[in-house]
């Protein structure tokens, strides 16, 4: 005994939820981050994840500061919201994208969450039983897996194909799917990629699913941050086919990803969610969940309806120069190789040649000593699925990547393998 106490304490962390939560981007930049040099008086260069709101030339629309403003001084948006959220945002968000479907979504269609990264723990959760299995990119985005593993839910992987513009390996799905297979996991515009769908691709997609009887879960955070070839397809245009639940939000295409409001959409014309439970399960998990400030609700229907074109078009331009600049002094990099230049999203996904590295072991030991000796921030590959990969983002103002680039390129003849 100690003090009058126990010597053996009864309770202690939670291992699986350790384990779970293993490997996040945002761990494992704050890892990357945690080896700058603080003798290196240079700007950090955040080449690392996608948040470019700190910008200047990616500043939100005043139309969406105001909104936010009119919806504090109104007074009416203080109390608590509705679990699937206050109407008037769920009508609005509804109209939003029924624009690009070729049916009309209701309210009742629309789920408001604490930003997208809450409806990927909703719709892991809801579709966890036991012996469940879901389907989930690689590479990809860890989060599905974090959610999956915490709620005992088995994830298996299908692949991306780097030299097919990173189209969906159909096969692949088909091969890891069996009876117990609820869902696939589907990222348009694609991160960690920065790929694009064609419309053909993504009907056999829903075709797919269709046969192996499973719905698709269509994250679609950078829907509409587009600039290549391919325009953006909304997953939910296929929703006659096979169920679709569409993850959104905010954050992406307005620049807003502290104001924290998502959505968890059904795209489902044929009732097919609701027969099967799916629907009264998210209300469920939303019953025992946080919900988005009801101010920042409050705001949503000015926020939708009066941004304007101009703004989104800037946005789409300057991303496309940034792309641009990205794909092109990556070619004057001989170490790392883009296999596909991007075509939407924030991001390339980028290949490591290490024989031609002196003294590099790995995706992470690269992104640590760039982190050291350049006070550069990339993502190492392993935190998407490819080890030996790394995932740059090129939302960042052009001055700032220009430099950041130069600085990878001298880091590649620092250490480069000598002749």
């Amino acid at each position: 005994m100690e003090n009058g106490g126990r010597r053996r304490w009864g309770f202690q962390g939670n291992e699986g939820l350790d384990m779970a939560a293993s490997v996040t981007i945002r761990g494992v930049v704050t890892k990357v981050m945690s080896n700058l040099n603080p003798e290196d008086h240079r700007p950090v260069i955040p080449l690392g994840h996608g948040d470019p709101s700190g910008f200047s030339c990616f500043r939100t629309t005043p139309v969406a500061e105001d909104a936010v403003g009119d919806a504090l001084r109104s007074r009416k948006f203080n109390s608590y919201a509705p679990t699937v959220g206050i109407l008037p945002a769920r009508r609005a968000i509804a109209d939003y994208l029924s624009h690009d479907l070729p049916y009309e979504l209701s309210p009742d269609d629309i789920f408001l969450t604490v930003g997208c990264s809450q409806a990927i723990e909703v719709i892991m959760k809801v579709l966890a039983h036991p012996g469940a299995n879901v389907l989930l990119p690689r590479p990809g985005y860890a989060f599905y897996e974090a959610h999956a593993a915490a709620n005992h839910l088995e994830f298996r992987h299908f692949d991306l194909i780097p030299e097919k513009g990173w189209e969906v390996d159909l096969e692949g799905i088909k091969a890891r799917a069996d009876e117990n297979t609820v869902a696939m996991v589907i990222i348009n515009p694609g991160n960690p990629c920065g790929n694009v769908f064609t419309h053909e691709h993504l009907q056999k997609v829903a075709e797919t699913a269709r046969m192996l009887g499973i719905l698709v879960i269509a994250d679609e955070v950078y829907g509409h941050l587009v600039f290549g070839s391919n325009p953006f397809v909304p997953m939910g245009v296929f929703g006659s086919i096979t169920p679709v639940i569409t993850l959104g939000s905010l954050s992406k295409r307005w620049i807003v990803p502290g104001w924290r409001l998502g959505w968890l959409v059904t795209n489902d014309p044929n009732g097919i969610l609701h027969k099967s439970g799916v629907v009264e399960s998210i209300v469920s998990s939303l019953n025992i969940s946080s919900h988005p400030a009801t101010f920042i609700q409050g705001a949503i229907p000015q926020i939708t309806e009066k941004t304007t074109d101009d703004f989104f078009s800037n946005i789409v331009s300057i991303l496309r120069e940034t792309s641009d600049i990205c794909f092109e002094r990556i070619e004057d990099i001989a170490c790392i190789t883009c296999p596909h230049k991007p075509e939407g999203s924030m991001f390339a996904m980028v290949k490591l040649n290490l024989s031609l590295l002196e003294d590099i072991e790995d995706d992470m030991n690269f992104c640590m000593k760039l982190s050291k000796e350049e006070s550069v921030i990339v993502l190492p590959g392993f935190a998407v699925g490819m080890r030996n990969w790394i995932r740059i983002t090129f939302a960042i103002d052009p001055a700032s990547l220009e430099d950041g680039l130069g600085r990878i390129k001298a880091f590649y003849k620092r250490h480069s393998k000598k002749q």
